[in-house]
């Protein structure tokens, strides 16, 4: 295993303590702005008093709930987005890759277009299921070749399912009027109006794919210095391969299950970790987790306030600032490669 420098490890552990405190401003500001601005003591008091007020029911009832699945989500596809990178060494790597969404999407559509359900619990645990069958069978496909191109490959496969699956999913949309109505809701990405009962049924899942990445990224620094390099070290390959997937498709598959596909989040949070950290995935994995749950609640929080009337669905407001991302990374010769 290695170790890191004594220097890099303290400016990594200052740079967590300050996305630590980051994300209780975020967690503060998704709190109090919305529809209605509520003072920041009203909501301290309504999170820590019996407090029997307006203000405080809209603060329990419903912002509450919607933070901490933003919570979740943007600390589940951060992570995820980071593992996919050290997986892969493709610095574009995020769920999409691996067409995590597209099986997610498709499992959803086809439901409603075959059997006629549209239920949130149904569409759920079709896009669970979709997810992980989808990751499993990319993942496993490439590990065929890891030995000679799999890394390469498992780029090349996950994208070419994820196309074919966008395909079918936008063929049922177009034949059936109700997948349609299903789908232009879920397709979005957003923390909004979700099933608290499924979420905290989800949340198991969500708690087991961070235990097992954050035991991931360990293996995963030696991984990063080559295969045979890695195995002459004493690392399990394989396993350190087969315990990422897992790990991925717990953090991704419940996230959009519930919330839909939310864009961008997976590729733009490693990298502004990646400034501070570096390479080194024992902190790079969990800050790249920090950094995606302050985003989607400052994401969702613009999002309510920037329109004058209604809101803009979180998966939206972080596409606009992911495509810009996107590009600059294509663009930095430096992050050709990780």
């Amino acid at each position: 295993m290695l170790t890191g420098h004594p220097r890099s490890a303290r400016i990594s552990g200052a740079f967590l303590l300050a996305l630590l405190a980051a994300l209780a401003f975020s967690v503060l500001i998704s709190l109090a702005f919305g529809s209605r601005s509520i003072p920041f003591a009203e909501v301290v008091a309504a999170l820590f008093r019996d407090v029997d007020s307006d203000n405080a029911t809209v603060i329990t009832s419903q912002r509450l709930p919607r933070t901490l699945l933003g919570l979740g989500a943007g600390l589940a596809l951060g992570m995820a987005g980071a593992l996919m990178q050290g997986h892969t060494r493709n610095p574009l790597a995020d769920p999409g890759l691996f067409g995590v969404n597209a099986g997610a999407t498709f499992a959803v559509a086809a439901l409603s277009f075959g059997l006629s359900v549209t239920g949130s619990a149904a569409n759920v645990v079709a896009a669970l299921l979709g997810a992980a069958v989808v990751t499993t069978l990319v993942f496993v496909l490439g590990l065929r070749g890891q030995h000679t191109n799999g890394l390469a490959m498992l780029a090349i496969i996950g994208t070419t399912v994820a196309v074919l699956l966008t395909s079918l999913t936008s063929a049922l949309i177009l034949l059936d009027r109700q997948t349609l109505e299903v789908m232009r809701f879920w397709e979005v990405g957003s923390i909004a109006n979700r099933n608290q009962d499924l979420a905290l049924w989800l949340t198991p899942l969500l708690v087991l794919g961070v235990a097992l990445a954050m035991a991931n990224a360990f293996s995963l620094n030696t991984l990063g210095l080559g295969d045979e390099v890695a195995q002459s070290l004493g690392t399990r390959v394989r396993t350190t391969r087969v315990v990422g997937i897992l790990a991925i498709t717990l953090l991704v598959g419940p996230v959009t299950a519930l919330c839909g596909p939310i864009a961008f989040l997976g590729l733009v949070a490693p990298h502004a970790a990646r400034v501070v950290t570096g390479h080194d995935q024992r902190w790079l994995v969990p800050c790249a987790g920090l950094v995606g749950a302050a985003l989607v609640l400052l994401a969702d929080t613009l999002g309510r306030v920037l329109p004058e009337t209604g809101e803009l669905q979180v998966g939206i407001v972080l596409a606009l600032v992911g495509a810009p991302v996107l590009l600059a990374i294509t663009r930095h010769r430096r992050l050709v490669s990780l």
